[in-house]
């Protein structure tokens, strides 16, 4: 299952792709609700929905329904300010870093997210996060380079948001895309982000940002 992971943690929620990109499963870190069939979106914040491979009918699918107002499913888990030494914190808790180099664990670990067999590798058994030069072949491939050209391309990215590393608050819901890659930078990771135009940059690796997982 999913929720908004720090570089390297975990938790995630699987969503079946188009027919084209069987090999990316997409992982919302916020709920992002859906959209109907005039265009509309509806439940942003509140509902996160994800198809299913069975089909009910020559209409229509099975999906898994989350509400994550009704206290079974937090996208604002529980806070602590004490790091993790090991690479399994053995708790939820989203963990804060205030110091540099804002990283979860201490010592940091540059071989945690990295291929399939990556220790924590958050993706299901045979997947793997992007690189980031695989992140940035996918941007070029937009037809614009922004939030609306990610949402408009085949991977259907949404906007949902991050969680800042330093307290844990929700930021950019519904207005900004941030998804971690496999590759460090330094003490940092790659990321790709957009709202109004989108590139490839680097964060703490305390921050919680969305992930896609693919397949080779």
């Amino acid at each position: 299952m999913t929720k908004m992971v720090g570089f390297s943690n975990k938790r995630l929620f699987r969503l079946k792709m188009p027919e084209r990109q069987l090999k990316w499963l997409l992982f919302s870190a916020l709920p992002g609700g859906y959209r109907n069939t005039n265009g509309n979106f509806n439940n942003l914040g509140n509902n996160g929905n994800w198809w299913s491979a069975t089909e009910n009918s020559s209409t229509n699918a099975w999906n898994r329904n989350l509400n994550y107002d009704n206290g079974n499913v937090k996208r604002n888990s529980g806070t602590t300010s004490t790091l993790s030494n090991s690479d399994t914190p053995g708790h939820d808790n989203f963990i804060l870093a205030t110091y540099s180099p804002a990283d979860w664990r201490s010592p940091q670990n540059d071989n945690l997210w990295q291929g399939v067999n990556g220790i924590n590798n958050p993706c299901p058994v045979g997947y793997r996060l992007p690189t980031e030069a695989e992140w940035e072949a996918e941007r070029q491939s937009w037809s614009s380079n922004n939030a609306a050209g990610a949402f408009n391309s085949p991977l259907k990215l949404p906007v949902a948001g991050s969680r800042y590393g330093s307290n844990g608050s929700l930021f950019s819901v519904g207005s900004s895309g941030r998804y971690w890659s496999a590759t460090v930078g330094g003490t940092y990771a790659w990321r790709l982000n957009f709202h109004s135009s989108a590139n490839m940059t680097i964060s703490s690796r305390a921050y919680g940002f969305s992930v896609r997982c693919l397949k080779d």
